[in-house]
Formats: structure tokens, sequence, C-alpha cells
């Protein structure tokens, strides 16, 4: 048996640092329909806080950073820093630090279509699922800075769940 986290309850928010935070701010609030909440920033140290805290360089600077809440629930923090050792490409996903944030919407035709509309790289067409995710289908995207994001899904939910087999 695991022992957990204490009192760890769920995900809180997501940091991504993206190469232009005013680009960033326009796909989030008018394409996914995010909300501006706030930002904070600039931080700059001239002794090694910067790598102690958020394993960065030393002299890393974070211009400023803006708190966005998506969906009424999910919170991206996000990040533009300058940096010495800076790499400015990206993973993909099958590159240690591989990432991407999925999204989940009630008509993903719709949403692909709107995604398209807007000028957004869509990844290819929905592909259904099989197995335990059987009843759901995904696509993945790409943000204006190469970033993947992914829509899902389920609206009748995912064979898992109608037979009983997900987790307890």
């Amino acid at each position: 048996m695991t022992v957990p986290v204490p009192g760890l309850t769920r995900v809180d928010h997501i940091g991504i640092t993206v190469p232009d935070l005013a680009e960033a701010s326009r796909f989030l609030i008018d394409v996914l329909g995010c909300e501006y909440m706030y930002t904070l920033g600039p931080y700059v140290h001239d002794d090694d806080w910067m790598t102690e805290h958020l394993n960065v360089h030393p002299r890393a600077v974070m211009r400023q950073l803006h708190f966005f809440r998506c969906g009424g629930q999910a919170i991206f923090e996000v990040f533009q820093y300058e940096s010495p050792d800076q790499h400015q490409e990206l993973p993909r996903n099958s590159d240690h630090g591989g990432h991407h944030v999925a999204f989940y919407v009630d008509d993903i035709d719709a949403a692909v279509d709107y995604l398209r509309a807007e000028g957004i790289r869509v990844l290819g067409e929905p592909t259904a699922s099989s197995g335990p995710s059987e009843g759901q289908r995904w696509v993945y995207f790409l943000a204006p800075w190469g970033m993947q994001f992914e829509l899902v899904s389920y609206p009748g939910g995912k064979a898992f769940d109608r037979q009983g087999t997900g987790p307890a």
C-alpha cells in the first residue's frame, strides 16, 4: 500500500513557460476562453535564490507571470523568462519532459472545427480509443508557440467506467 502525500487533494495549477507572454495570453483568453486573473513579477535575484527555489540559472529573470482560470477550475501559471542557458526547443511527447494538457469537451467535432477556424494547427482527425478507453475520442492541437494540447470527449463514459474496472 502506498502512502500518499499528506493532504493531497487535487491539482492546483499548471505552470507553462512561453516565449511571448502577450501571444500566450491572447491564445488562452481568445481561443481557449480562459479568464485572466492577475500578474506577478518581475523576479530577479543576485544570489542563488532562482536556482535553489526554481531550478533555473541563478541569473535567470522571470519578467512576468500571468495566472488564468480555465473552465472554472484549471489554473495556468504562465511565465516568460530570460536566462543565459535557456533552451528554446520544445520537447515532443516522446522526449524526456514531454508533456501536454488535455481538455474535456462535450462535442469534439465542433471543438475541432472551431480550432481550425481560429487558425490553430490540429494534428490529424479525432481518434477513437479502444480497450479500457473505448467510448473516448481524442485529438492533439498546438498552441502558437508549439506546446501540445489535447481535446478528449467521452459523453457516454469510457469502457472501464461502464465495466467497473476503474481505480478503487
